[in-house]
């Protein structure tokens, strides 16, 4: 299990990434930040395109951060968003990244935090939100 305080350094990491955010077209601004097996962190914020397709989400960006430094275990994810000059909101992540997630986690020990602050804030599991999932691990029958 994660500490308190690790939760709030990375809720107060991800609202300072939530201030680059790119989201012209939303206005949605979300940050994350996430801390990996050897304690870095790596923020990351959402990056909007005219051509909506090549959009990237703020969890993906801090995990490809982590990743091209050569990190592939995640610990903990913090993700805060909400529309721009307006309230925080509880700001989940999509299915894409959830999978993405997946991939460089243990999903049992992953702990994903959605907060709207550091005293605002829900805590689960990788595995609470995506169930029976396929990942690295999968072995098909032969």
């Amino acid at each position: 299990m994660i500490k308190e305080d690790t939760i709030k350094q990375l809720i107060n990491e991800a609202l300072h990434a939530r201030n680059h955010a790119y989201a012209p077209y939303s206005q949605f601004m979300v940050g994350a930040a996430l801390i990996t097996e050897d304690d870095s962190v790596y923020r990351g914020c959402n990056v909007e395109n005219a051509s909506y397709g090549a959009t990237n989400c703020a969890e993906r960006t801090a995990i490809f951060k982590a990743v091209s430094e050569g990190e592939r275990l995640i610990k903990a994810i913090a993700i805060v968003g909400g529309v721009k000059d307006g309230d925080m909101t509880y700001a989940y992540p999509c299915g894409v990244c959830r999978q993405v997630l997946r991939e460089f986690s243990n999903p049992g020990d992953l702990v994903i935090i959605v907060a709207k602050n550091q005293d605002d804030y829900k805590t689960y599991s990788l595995e609470e939100l995506l169930p029976e999932s396929f990942g690295p691990d999968f072995k098909s029958a032969k």
